[in-house]
């Protein structure tokens, strides 16, 4: 496929954020993962292969968004399915 140099200017314009948004950088599986109360990096992944949680896989590497993990911990919260981490013996 061959772009003309207008081609290039309209699609780079159409990923640039608008006036008054601010991009929103992805975290990396780890930090992610970080993010959610320090789950494993792989619990998260295999979570958003299979549609449990909003991410990216982007060259066979996952990427998120703090503010959809947050939504979606928030919802998972407020819908009363909570994660409970139990400590062996304590």
């Amino acid at each position: 496929m061959v772009y003309t140099t207008q081609k290039l200017e309209l699609r780079f314009m159409a990923t640039q954020p608008r006036i008054g948004e601010s991009f929103e950088p992805l975290l990396n599986s780890e930090e992610g993962a970080s993010l959610l109360g320090g789950i494993h990096t792989k619990t998260l992944q295999r979570m958003a292969r299979k549609g449990e949680v909003p991410g990216y896989q982007i060259a066979h590497r996952w990427y998120f968004r703090a503010s959809e993990l947050d939504g979606w911990l928030k919802t998972k919260l407020n819908s009363g399915s909570q994660f409970v981490r139990v400590n062996g013996g304590e």
